[in-house]
């Protein structure tokens, strides 16, 4: 928007939320369309880019909707490449570091083909995403459809969703509560926190570049969910302790993102810190009207 661009958002408002967007409704340019991707869609007048961002990411959401999740990844992706072929623009999709799955290389490149359970809990949204990747090439290689694949790691900052199951949100709330950090297993099982800002920027800079297989785009700046807890409870008064629990099946043990090709092909690296974008998160959070408890 900042760059003039004419923006028409689609969400079919499963899991996302109208407020989100509220600051853009009244700006000239953007458009707001509550509608599925998983349903055929026409976009009058000229389409020079389709970013392909719908999904169940959070666990609590793709396991309550697997089947809507696994639509999104296979006919949503179809419909946005339809989308993309008709207008001859370039099309953007954004896929998970889950195409992974519990990883024996560490850290994790693109070459890597992964370790995951197709018929587990989490294969619902692990492959819906690997079946929208092949998808992608698929209508590059046969139709010649302008694309390009990010492989997003863990990301987070402001308008997530508090419920929604990710270890950022997860904590905060718990934090903000003054509730005991739930910490499955024994918490040594690792992921790296990317700032959204970053995580856009990576997503433009990737869109305006030629290569079409997967890149990934994620913080290689690695810790322990244990690690991680602690760092959130040092920014609240009377923090409780942490509440273990069982590991979840399927649970990646270490998730770590090589953003080597991401620096060479895009001059691309995380520019904010842990503490920075922490900082503006549970700001935007208290700001929510959470009560501290």
């Amino acid at each position: 928007m900042e760059s003039g661009h004419q923006i028409v958002a689609i969400d079919n408002l499963i899991t996302g939320h109208r407020e989100n967007v509220g600051h853009l409704m009244d700006r000239p340019g953007f458009e707001f369309m509550e509608h599925d991707v998983c349903e055929p869609i026409s976009i009058e007048g000229t389409v020079d880019r389709v970013f392909h961002l719908a999904s169940l990411a959070s666990p609590i959401d793709y396991l309550e909707h697997p089947i809507e999740t696994l639509e999104s990844g296979s006919t949503g992706t179809r419909n946005m490449l339809a989308l993309a072929r008709q207008h001859k623009a370039r099309f953007l999709l954004t896929s998970t570091s889950e195409c992974y799955g519990d990883p024996l290389e560490h850290p994790q490149a693109e070459t890597y083909w992964g370790n995951v359970n197709p018929v587990g809990l989490r294969s619902c949204y692990d492959e819906s995403k690997r079946y929208a990747e092949a998808l992608t090439m698929a209508y590059h290689r046969v139709y010649g459809v302008r694309t390009n694949i990010a492989r997003i790691f863990n990301t987070y900052g402001p308008r997530m969703a508090l419920n929604d199951g990710r270890v950022v949100p997860a904590f905060i709330d718990q934090a903000l509560k003054g509730a005991p950090l739930t910490v499955f297993g024994d918490g040594s099982q690792t992921r790296s926190f990317c700032f959204v800002s970053d995580l856009v920027e990576g997503l433009l800079l990737l869109s305006e570049s030629e290569e079409r297989y997967p890149v990934n785009l994620g913080n290689p700046k690695e810790m322990s969910i244990l690690e991680f807890a602690r760092e959130i409870q040092k920014r609240f008064d009377g923090a409780k302790g942490i509440d273990y629990r069982p590991l979840p099946s399927d649970d990646p043990k270490l998730r770590r993102p090589d953003i080597s090709k991401a620096m060479r092909v895009l001059g691309w690296q995380p520019k904010v810190g842990l503490s920075e974008g922490l900082a503006e998160t549970i700001d935007y959070f208290k700001k929510l009207n959470v009560t501290v408890a």
